[in-house]
């Protein structure tokens, strides 16, 4: 199927450019969506004719993406989730709770614009892509901790799932100092 776009795609091109897509991908996407028409000779006599008003209109929401980005660039985010001893979550955290909580703070992003590729599934801090236009992009800190007294430490640099690790061998080194003194001979 041959599409003319209406907006820039990454991956495929700039507005007005003719393309060569998969017939699903065009009918199941690019066209309900609004973000391109077939190309037939009707089509692109109507593109031609509102070409001034759809660069107009991308121009306009490019702007306002640009003013969200330079506000949300570098914002750090604190997600809470239950997680065990060595900093594995027992779930995950997704793009939908990441819209959740961006939008949470203040500013609009649908769950579509972040640019996670797989679940965040330990705690720590995570840099995700935030894409606000097909021509804007900023990214954003996420800190997954237990607690928000954790995230505040981890924030600070602090490795939570060293410092589990270390005490814990520190008790181990305890109790095998304990049970080597309770197995050592007594003189009477």
């Amino acid at each position: 199927m041959h599409v003319i776009l209406l907006e820039r795609i990454a991956g495929l091109g700039q507005m007005g450019d003719v393309v060569r897509v998969k017939d699903g991908f065009g009918r199941n996407f690019l066209l309900p969506q609004g973000k391109a028409l077939r190309a037939n000779d009707n089509n692109r006599k109507q593109f031609e004719a509102q070409r001034s008003q759809l660069e107009a209109r991308n121009l306009e929401r490019k702007s306002e993406a640009a003013a969200v980005a330079e506000k949300l660039d570098g914002k750090s985010f604190i997600v809470v989730r239950q997680a065990g001893e060595t900093g594995q979550l027992y779930g995950s955290v997704n793009t939908r709770d990441l819209a959740d909580v961006i939008t949470a703070e203040g500013f609009s992003v649908g769950r579509n614009q972040i640019g996670l590729n797989h679940p965040i599934k330990t705690i720590g801090l995570h840099k995700v892509a935030v894409n606000l236009h097909p021509e804007v992009a900023t990214s954003v800190t996420i800190n997954v901790a237990r607690s928000s007294d954790e995230a505040e430490r981890q924030a600070r640099g602090e490795d939570l799932t060293v410092r589990d690790r270390d005490v814990e061998e520190e008790e181990v080194e305890v109790e095998v100092t304990e049970t080597a003194e309770d197995e050592a001979p007594k003189a009477e």
